[in-house]
Parts: structure tokens; C-alpha cells; sequence
């Protein structure tokens, strides 16, 4: 994680140097105060989607299982925060060699695995939809797993460059840094080369393509049944693939930019986007678990029961009848889709996307 300190190819010392950045570190560094109320958010929120899915639904629908997942991966993404925060407070690294590997270790960790859960929940979805009675009987728990499992392993082989040229170390201006530096006898230009294309193919174009495909064909699919609430469900697909546009490209457009960038100046002016558009991405992180969770009317009716039965006084203000219906699961089965058809399906497909 390139927070404080960006490298530049110092041709007289022939080596990567830090590139002295501290205007844009100071404004990193206010920015950074939102790294705690997102963490703190981030627990409540996430807390809040593992307490609904204990109480009201049981881990065997693939899509309780992802979104379990996805809680956890954002869970560890948003537990490096805090080190990061007093990191580009304090302008040093406090926290020795060890933790700067570990830290730097979580934070791909859950990054790398909240895109792919993304990516994975939203492919699922688009099954779920466009291919109802063909897809029914690959959609069980073994699918899930393996998928899950396969992100998981994917983002874990990720963070092994991190782990091996992230360490600390002091500079000329004898302050610690946890930044990537060539610690051990390895290539670092090769390494932070297949850094930029990993993150470029696996971790951007690829969600990208997947996200924006899956949704389009889930938008045609809605629009030409026959579902009463296709027009809010359409408005909504428009919204997720917006807002993960929106959020999550700008900063990894400039974080590539910055893998290729080798002049001090140029890396100063990319400094000050890099801070706002990390801000874009980390919040979208902490939120995409509720986002995806809450924007359903299931989980919103569960939501409700909470708040009755912890506080009753809210009754008045708050349908019963509508609560009421929730007790009956929405879950699908194999034998309901065959039943059912198609159209019970989107029905109950608009609930999730």
C-alpha cells in the first residue's frame, strides 16, 4: 500500500529512492481521520449483516454463503485501516517490521478478496436470473464453496509479492517507513511490475467486465418479464454498477498510473487525486456488504424486526403486517423453481438485486 512514500529511479543513486511528497502526504493525513469512523462503521454495519443472517436465515443459499464471505473479506480490509491512519498521521511507521508485513499483508487480503466477492455475488446473481431453470442445480452449497474457496486462494497468492519486498526501514531523514523496498536479494522492478498487472487484469478490467456484463443481461432479462417492480429493480442495477464504477476505477486508474510513473513530479501531482479517489475506494469497501445486503426488501423487513423487538415503542411507526410476511422463507429450492417458473423466480430476484 503506496499511502506515504512513492518511488522514483534515482539514476545517480541507481536505485528506487522515496520521492519527498509532503504536501499531498498532509492532506492524506486529514483525509485519513475517516479511516477510523470507517472502521468503526464498518464493524457496526457488518456486524449487523452477520447478526440478520444468524437470526433469519440459514448458511445453505449461495447467496447467504457470499455475502458471509464478502462481510469477512471487508471485515479484514477495513482491520488495516487503523495502522494506516496513525501511519500517515505520524508520517512514520511505529509499528515494526513484522506488522508492516502483516498489515500490508491484510490490507491486499481484503481488498483483492472484497472485488472478487463483488464480482463472484453479482456473477451468481446473474445466473440466478437470466439462466433460473438451468442454473438451479449448479447453485447449491458445493458451488459456493468451491467458489469462495477459489477467491480466497486467489487473493492469498496475491499477497505473497507484498509479503516478500514490504518491510520497515529507516531513510535519510531517519524516519521508519513500511513501504516496498528491496529487503531480500530479489528482482523489486519485476516484482512492482507483476504487481501492476495483476491488479491491472485480475483485480480491475476483469470485475469490470464481468460486473458491467452480468448486470446489462440481468437488466434485459427483468425488462422483458413480467414483474410489477421491474422499473425499481432496473434503477437499481443502474445504481451498483455506478457506484462501483465510480468508487472503484478512478483509484485504481491512478494507483497503475503510479506503478508506471518513475518521475518525482509526476508522481506529486498524481499524489493529491490518489488521496481523494483512495477515500472513494476504502468507502465503498466499508459499505458494499450492507449496500448489497439492506438494498433488498427481505433483509430490510429483517432489519425491522430488529428494531421492534429490541425497541418495542417503534411498533407504531412500523408495519407489522409487512414484518409479519417475512417469516416466510424466500428462500429458493430446486422443487420451487420447477414449480414455479421463471417469473417466481425474478420475483424473488428483485429482492436481491
Amino acid at each position: 500500500m503506496e499511502n506515504t512514500t512513492y518511488y522514483y529511479e534515482d539514476e545517480t543513486a541507481g536505485m528506487y529512492a522515496p520521492c519527498d511528497k509532503n504536501e499531498a502526504n498532509n492532506l492524506g493525513a486529514q483525509l485519513s481521520i475517516l479511516f477510523y469512523f470507517m472502521f468503526v462503521f464498518s464493524l457496526l454495519g457488518n456486524g449487523l449483516v452477520l447478526a440478520i443472517i444468524y437470526k433469519f436465515e440459514r448458511l445453505t443459499t449461495v447467496t447467504n454463503i457470499l455475502l458471509l464471505n464478502l462481510v469477512v473479506s471487508s471485515l479484514i480490509f477495513m482491520s488495516s485501516l487503523p495502522f494506516w491512519g496513525i501511519y500517515m498521521q505520524m508520517s512514520r511507521w511505529i509499528f515494526g517490521n513484522a506488522m508492516c508485513k502483516i498489515v500490508g499483508s491484510t490490507y491486499y487480503m481484503g481488498f483483492y478478496s472484497s472485488v472478487l466477492f463483488l464480482t463472484l455475488l453479482t456473477f451468481d446473481r446473474h445466473l440466478a436470473v437470466v439462466y433460473s431453470l438451468p442454473a438451479a442445480h449448479l447453485r447449491n452449497q458445493k458451488y459456493a464453496v468451491i467458489s469462495c474457496a477459489v477467491v480466497w486462494l486467489l487473493s492469498g497468492l496475491s499477497c505473497i509479492r507484498p509479503m516478500l519486498i514490504r518491510g520497515a526501514f529507516k531513510y535519510i531523514d531517519n524516519k521508519t517507513y513500511c513501504e516496498e523496498t528491496n529487503s531480500v536479494n530479489i528482482d523489486l522492478e519485476k516484482l512492482m511490475n507483476s504487481g501492476f498487472y495483476i491488479q491491472l487484469i485480475i483485480f480491475l478490467i476483469l470485475p469490470l467486465a464481468v460486473i458491467i456484463y452480468c448486470y446489462i443481461r440481468i437488466t434485459i432479462t427483468v425488462v422483458s418479464s413480467k414483474i410489477g417492480t421491474k422499473f425499481q429493480t432496473v434503477r437499481l442495477i443502474f445504481i451498483i454498477v455506478l457506484l462501483f464504477f465510480i468508487c472503484w476505477t478512478p483509484f485504481n486508474i491512478v494507483e497503475l498510473m503510479e506503478y508506471k510513473t518513475k518521475d518525482c513530479e509526476t508522481l506529486k501531482k498524481l499524489s493529491y487525486t490518489l488521496q481523494i479517489t483512495r477515500l472513494m475506494a476504502y468507502f465503498y469497501f466499508c459499505i458494499s456488504p450492507i449496500f448489497y445486503t439492506f438494498v433488498g426488501r427481505k433483509f430490510q423487513n429483517y432489519f425491522r424486526q430488529l428494531l421492534i423487538k429490541y425497541f418495542p415503542s417503534l411498533k407504531k411507526y412500523i408495519s407489522v403486517n409487512e414484518i409479519s410476511r417475512t417469516n416466510i422463507s424466500t428462500k429458493i429450492t430446486s422443487n420451487e423453481l420447477i414449480n414455479g417458473g421463471q417469473n417466481s423466480l425474478l420475483t424473488s430476484q428483485s429482492e436481491y438485486v
